[in-house]
């Protein structure tokens, strides 16, 4: 039979509908519709760096408008309907998925002993019990509570005292469970006290075939269409040999196709769909046309190679780049209008000014800046400004840049 192909507008619309981008940024934006929203999701990444907002913020504001900081924080401290832990990165998981981390502290607890000891990192585990019985008799830390007549290393701020070491594999392993953030530094607590007991690590054997697929399921609904490796990739708990024998014993049993898709150069790339997809993807409506400011870290473009081929937009983060050497800037904001990548924007919130700063706007290229998509922009940039409890937007001079 032959293998069936799915354009790349379907494909687009397929992708924008798994990350919530396809319909109308409406609706309400807390309690269980938030929760839905970041099921919806499957999690959402955390991020330190606030030049307007919080990237998780962000990723949830460009598809709820009505959301607000405090909406998550109410699920996480006080419903405790999320969890903290590591994907490709920190992010804030559904409870529901908590179970199935199980397999995850196993397995971080193997790589962080080889990983620390590579790094040199000693004594950190001759801290377990002190740091243990510390959060035991006074509660909450954060890494400034313990080990402070401990000597760092001099390797970076990544080189942390033994006890700030010990925290960190602690929670990584599932021993202790981060409760909040206090100035973005998490702070940590005895799992016991935190998660339900019929959830944690002991009170219930989690057969490891049955997470492995779960994850894989979940990754490719998520997705739409993957390769085994994207499927792997997209928790960051199944090995790539664990996605592609999940993936090869799913098509054996009729559980997914083999499809290509195709990218913005025309090119063709298998993936695995469940079946059907081609057809669902191709009935999905156009997306409303309005612009979105989304954050670099916005699950559409967290696998930045995909993004590229599906949408044609190259994005790197420059965070790390020596600011000679940036491109567009520091920290650089897509723009996404309809179904296409418009754009980027370099802005920040100057709050002694109660004021959104632009900088600059670099145009895709092939795409025209005129009067109707700069009134898009000056409309969405006035809600940003608002969300970030901001008066005003500024423009610099001769901010409308060309195309890089």
């Amino acid at each position: 039979m032959a293998v069936q192909q799915l354009d790349n507008r379907s494909a687009r619309r397929l992708f924008m509908d798994r990350h919530a981008l396809i319909e109308a940024p409406t609706g309400p934006a807390k309690g269980d519709e938030l929760l839905e929203l970041i099921t919806r999701l499957g999690f959402v990444q955390l991020d330190s760096i606030n030049t307007v907002a919080r990237a998780h913020d962000m990723i949830l504001y460009s598809r709820r408008p009505s959301y607000r900081a405090e909406n998550l924080q109410q699920l996480f401290k006080g419903n405790r309907a999320l969890f903290e832990h590591w994907t490709h990165d920190a992010a804030v998981v559904p409870m529901q998925f908590y179970p199935h981390w199980h397999l995850r502290f196993q397995r971080d607890a193997a790589l962080l002993k080889k990983r620390y000891r590579n790094w040199h990192r000693d004594n950190y585990e001759a801290q377990f019990d002190t740091v243990l019985q510390h959060i035991r008799d006074h509660g909450p830390v954060g890494s400034s509570d313990v080990g402070k007549d401990e000597k760092k290393g001099s390797g970076g701020w990544w080189d942390w005292h033994p006890s700030k070491t010990a925290l960190e594999y602690l929670w990584r392993s599932g021993a202790l469970t981060v409760v909040g953030r206090q100035g973005f530094q998490k702070r940590y607590d005895l799992t016991e006290r935190v998660i339900e007991e019929q959830l944690r690590p002991g009170a219930t054997a989690t057969d490891e075939s049955h997470t492995l697929d779960t994850l894989c399921n979940g990754a490719i609904d998520r997705l739409g269409f993957a390769t085994s490796g994207e499927i792997a990739a997209f928790w960051d708990t199944v090995s790539s040999s664990e996605a592609r024998t999940w993936c090869k014993a799913q098509l054996d049993q009729g559980q997914l196709d083999e499809i290509e898709v195709a990218h913005t150069d025309g090119k063709l790339r298998r993936a695995f769909a469940r079946p059907g997809t081609v057809e669902t993807a191709q009935d999905i409506p156009p997306a409303p046309a309005r612009m979105r400011v989304l954050s670099p870290f916005d699950p559409a473009l967290r696998d930045r190679r995909r993004a590229e081929r599906l949408f044609g937009f190259h994005y790197r983060i420059e965070v790390f780049v020596p600011a000679p050497k940036r491109i567009y800037g520091y920290y650089v904001f897509p723009l996404f209008e309809g179904e296409r990548m418009v754009g980027r924007i370099d802005m920040k919130a100057q709050r002694d000014k109660d004021l959104l700063q632009v900088t600059a706007v670099w145009p895709e290229r092939g795409i025209k800046w005129a009067g109707a998509r700069i009134r898009k922009l000056e409309s969405e940039l006035q809600r940003v400004a608002r969300f970030a409890g901001l008066s005003e937007v500024a423009f610099a001079d001769n901010w409308l840049r060309e195309p890089v």
